[in-house]
């Protein structure tokens, strides 16, 4: 029986053309970017080894766990969307909004965690959006990633994340791990300032300090308004920066 014969590219021959590529990340083009003679991969070559990596997120964690501190700094959650314009029958792509264009497009939507501790930035955790096939919404993910940090043993200062992730449920979810959290919040969110009722966040006038307030179905917070300049308006855009409030040290 003839041996099997080894393959013409590996994780590090894809990983290099990743680092080194700025806007095509093809397997045909990780071909022509490795093209030395006859014998070098071909695009179906990049292809097989894509297919033979684990399609889990412990890979990951093993390459880079040795890299983070468990007990300190802070995990980041985030999404992108991954552009397919002219995508028609390409799996994991859905009509999904994008923060880039500001508009709904064709696109595959990656969920990541990154623990961040002064200047290190290690991507520790990821989703892959595909309600289709598991029924997960991106708020499931969400909550997926925060229970697999903590059966690995993180321990954040904060978790940061954007108005997307803001609702009630995942905010409790962080609260009863004993984690703290810094978000933004829409300016239609209610909240309590001086336990007369609620009212819509954009009302209240808020210090430069910031200022506490009871949001609705929630509890304590401590809120923040950020107004900052847009590239194509004169007018402010303000932002409302939210995180959970610490206990009074007795």
């Amino acid at each position: 029986m003839n041996a099997i014969n080894p393959p013409k590219c590996t994780e590090l021959d894809y990983i290099n053309f990743l680092i080194a590529s700025s806007r095509i990340f093809s397997c045909t083009e990780a071909s022509k970017c490795s093209y030395f003679d006859s014998n070098s991969p071909a695009h179906d070559s990049f292809t097989r080894l894509l297919l033979r990596q684990s399609p889990g997120t412990e890979t990951l964690w093993e390459e880079v766990k040795n890299f983070v501190t468990l007990e300190f700094g802070f995990l980041i959650i985030d999404d992108t969307v991954l552009d397919k314009p002219y995508s028609k029958h390409i799996d994991l792509v859905y009509r999904q909004w994008s923060c880039k264009h500001h508009q709904i497009v064709n696109g595959i939507n990656l969920e990541t965690v990154v623990w961040t501790y002064n200047e290190a930035i290690i991507p520790v955790d990821f989703r892959i959006y595909d309600i289709d096939t598991d029924g997960k919404t991106k708020n499931d993910h969400f909550l997926d990633m925060l229970n697999k940090a903590e059966e690995r043993g993180f321990k954040p200062e904060f978790v940061l994340f954007d108005t997307w992730y803001s609702s009630i449920k995942n905010l409790k979810a962080i609260r009863n791990k004993e984690w703290h959290w810094l978000t933004r919040l829409k300016k239609n969110r209610l909240v309590n300032p001086d336990k007369t009722g609620n009212v819509a966040i954009e009302l209240l006038t808020i210090p430069p300090e910031g200022m506490t307030v009871h949001l609705k179905e929630y509890g304590f917070i401590k809120v923040f308004r950020i107004v900052s300049r847009t590239e194509t308006r004169n007018t402010g855009l303000q932002m409302y920066w939210i995180c959970r409030k610490k206990k009074e040290k007795s």
